[in-house]
């Protein structure tokens, strides 16, 4: 079966804001209902300096996390590596390893925003090259006995959160499991693991979809509509930010939530549970995707339409998707 999770951004946009503290209270709340319901992982992601408040520190809030949660796997999708050193990272994601149980996923990224390079010292211009060594220099030190205390799983899981085609491939040829789950990196990414000599039906793909899970897909879409186009118009504003070229335009909403020719999920989209189990089941057929999650909320989303987009992707959707798995087979092997 395809698993289902949350991914948590903590946005708390101006035009919709709550109290911090009973936001953070309230979203801890959320993942403990969502785990009873049946969620299998939370993810955390990263940014700095968002006017929303983007969540900064990600394995900060995955030990609260795991604090508050018993079995569900917990993530980051991902922590951008090379803002910090490699020991850093290695020493927290162990701490957060013990206080779970063994339940962490580290998902690590190379990030793109330059402000948040100039702020710590780090080199926006090779960002690729520095998360290539950062996860190598991670995996060396939790296997070499020098993070104390130790994590308890041995290996600690290291997905490699790539976007384009050509960081997936290296992905494979890592032999690690890739934090992307849309088809277009699916090929690229076997055909890395081939490359590096592991065998593709030993491939794991998890991620993040956009979609937003409703007993009635418009109604949901049209109160919902303005979070998703400032959650995803600021993505282009921030993005650009200290390049010297002008943000993009604003995003077609309407246009990114048109049905694919192939069956797979579009960018944006409201859904019933069962219309997004058959687009998810698509994906499975294109490449190992494993698990898939969903944002827990929008950029301040009312809260009756987020929790019951929770409830959905806890309750009906994971049922729709037991009998859906990740296409292995031969995994396309020659």
């Amino acid at each position: 079966m395809i698993e289902v999770g949350l991914m948590l951004d903590m946005r708390n946009p101006p035009r919709w804001r709550r109290p911090w503290d009973r936001f953070y209270a309230q979203t801890l709340e959320l993942v403990e209902e969502a785990e009873c319901l049946g969620a299998r992982s939370v993810w955390t992601s990263e940014h700095h300096f968002f006017e929303d408040g983007y969540l900064p520190q990600p394995l900060t809030l995955a030990s609260a996390l795991a604090a508050r949660t018993k079995a569900m796997r917990i993530g980051t999708a991902i922590l951008v590596a090379p803002l910090r050193s490699a020991l850093q990272i290695a020493e927290e994601a162990a701490v957060v390893d013990l206080v779970s149980g063994g339940r962490l996923d580290l998902g690590l990224g190379a990030g793109y925003r330059l402000p948040e390079f100039e702020a710590f010292g780090a080199d926006h211009c090779g960002r690729f090259a520095t998360l290539r060594r950062r996860v190598q220099e991670v995996q060396e030190l939790l296997a070499g006995g020098h993070v104390t205390p130790p994590a308890i799983q041995d290996p600690l899981p290291i997905w490699f959160g790539a976007g384009a085609a050509k960081a997936a491939r290296y992905a494979g040829r890592m032999g690690l499991p890739l934090l992307n789950a849309w088809s277009e990196v699916a090929e690229p990414y076997l055909e890395g693991l081939r490359e590096g000599g592991h065998d593709p039906r030993t491939g794991r793909m998890a991620g993040l979809l956009n979609l937003l899970i409703a007993d009635d897909p418009e109604e949901a879409w049209a109160r919902a509509r303005s979070h998703i186009e400032y959650q995803w118009n600021s993505y282009g504003r921030y993005g650009v930010e200290g390049l010297g070229v002008d943000p993009p335009p604003p995003i077609d909403a309407e246009a990114m939530r048109k049905p694919r020719a192939d069956g797979c999920p579009p960018f944006l989209g409201a859904f019933t549970p069962e219309q997004a189990a058959s687009m998810i089941a698509a994906l499975a057929r294109r490449g190992p995707v494993e698990s898939v999650h969903f944002w827990a909320s929008m950029a301040g989303l009312p809260d009756d339409l987020a929790r019951r987009h929770v409830e959905l992707v806890c309750t009906r959707l994971r049922a729709a998707l037991e009998s859906v798995g990740p296409e292995r087979g031969d995994a396309r092997a020659s």
